[in-house]
């Protein structure tokens, strides 16, 4: 690597910390206004980003991303107005930043308060998904972080113009404008570079396949908050509204398969697969998804001469991002429960049951992220889960798990007032 790229990388982080320092301490009403500007110019500047966009999709790297990948890439007017609906969900959320977390008073005084403080300088990392950028960059700047962002390079113009919109809100409101930086170059050496840099960079969030995450985990010097990637279950039990189970089963897989929280397995317990694998099953065929089964589900779809095809072992660890779910009878909840903490990515798994005792023994014994109870697990999201958006979905147990919005992009400090105190 050229020692020009190594200063050009170094340097952005240098003034990234530099503005961390001064936002940190920057009032909600400057934050808000730069919110609302940004969601303003998105909406403005349609005709450009899609134009942008469509540089992004016409270049050689988009023609040999997988459909799902390409999916991601693919900016709309309507995926724009959702982005722009994000951004203005985000400037009307409460500013995390000086929340007091503990107040208390000592035997001899001391006044010990805990407060809510930006970790500040976030780098993220992520491949082909533009609305990372906005994503990322609102909830970094609510939050009082600086942001780093340094996304792939088949949505370099993508990421440009959007870069273009947030600097120029920054600007507006009044607000550091190396707040936020995109990585001016798509060479993997950047990278390498930027993750070294722990002095001046504090947590490193990865957007993307495996393959990247675990490129990002094994060469940073810098904290990481991960997720590899999502295995997600839907169990049917024995008590299930079989209807609802179905509803929720062709939800979680077919309504958008490329995300992390669409469902790649399914579990059946032996009491309704009879019943319930024939509905579902054709339900699903409806969508062109692709069935691949164990003995028993293939045995019960054969008869009704619905095609499947014989799951291999790997099908019941994989994360499809497509249309195919794997499929398996389990003979009880403790069943499930296993297969699934076994099994899963540990990022989001469903029950659906009309058993109470059931579904709370699930919701307690699987080690996943985010668990539920008669509902899809395509719910895991910042936005759904009214966070305006999200930095992503953690699987770590460490400091943030599931979807991170703003509180999760903070840390805290403790701020103690005596009147003269000392220790003997």
């Amino acid at each position: 690597m050229s020692a020009e790229l190594a200063q050009l990388v170094t340097s952005l982080a240098q003034r990234a910390r530099a503005a961390s320092l001064g936002l940190a301490t920057a009032s909600t009403a400057k934050k808000d206004a730069a919110l609302l500007e940004l969601a303003r110019l998105i909406e403005s500047a349609t005709a450009e980003l899609l134009a942008a966009n469509q540089r992004d999709l016409a270049a050689p790297e988009a023609a040999a991303l997988a459909p799902a990948a390409r999916e991601r890439l693919t900016l709309t007017e309507k995926k724009l107005a959702h982005l722009a609906t994000s951004v203005r969900e985000v400037a009307a959320l409460p500013d995390p930043v000086g929340t007091v977390l503990e107040d208390f008073t000592r035997p001899n005084g001391l006044r010990i308060r805990k407060l809510r403080v930006p970790i500040g300088v976030i780098g993220i990392i992520y491949e082909a998904r533009p609305n990372v950028t906005v994503d990322c960059a609102i909830l970094c700047l609510k939050s009082g972080n600086a942001a780093i962002l340094r996304g792939g390079k088949e949505c370099f113009h993508t990421n440009v113009a959007l870069a273009a919109l947030i600097g120029r809100a920054l600007e507006t409101a009044g607000l550091p404008a190396d707040a936020v930086q995109l990585v001016p170059t798509t060479d993997r050496a950047a990278l390498t570079t930027l993750l070294k840099l722990d002095t001046l960079i504090h947590c490193i969030i990865p957007r993307g396949g495996e393959d990247l995450i675990r490129f990002v985990a094994a060469n940073s010097t810098i904290p990481v908050i991960k997720h590899y990637k999502g295995v997600c279950f839907v169990y049917v039990d024995a008590a299930a509204d079989l209807a609802m189970a179905e509803s929720i089963t062709v939800n979680a897989k077919a309504q958008r398969p490329s995300v992390c929280n669409a469902a790649e397995q399914l579990l059946v317990h032996r009491a309704v697969a009879e019943k319930f694998l024939p509905a579902v099953a054709r339900a699903l065929r409806a969508h062109h998804v692709e069935l691949r089964c164990d003995a028993a589900a293939a045995a019960i779809l054969d008869r009704e001469k619905i095609p499947t095809v014989p799951a291999k072992p790997e099908d019941f660890v994989a994360e499809f991002l497509d249309y195919v779910l794997a499929i398996r009878v389990v003979d009880s909840l403790e069943a499930a429960i296993a297969t699934i903490n076994r099994d899963s990515s540990n990022h989001s798994d469903a029950i659906v049951t009309a058993d109470e005792s059931a579904a709370r023994r699930f919701l307690a014994a699987v080690d996943s992220a985010t668990v539920y109870w008669n509902a899809s697990t395509r719910f895991t999201d910042g936005f759904e889960f009214g966070y305006g958006a999200e930095i992503g979905i953690s699987t770590d147990r460490l400091h943030a798990r599931g979807p991170m919005g703003l509180r999760e992009l903070c840390t805290h400090k403790f701020v103690i007032t005596g009147n003269g105190q000392v220790r003997t």
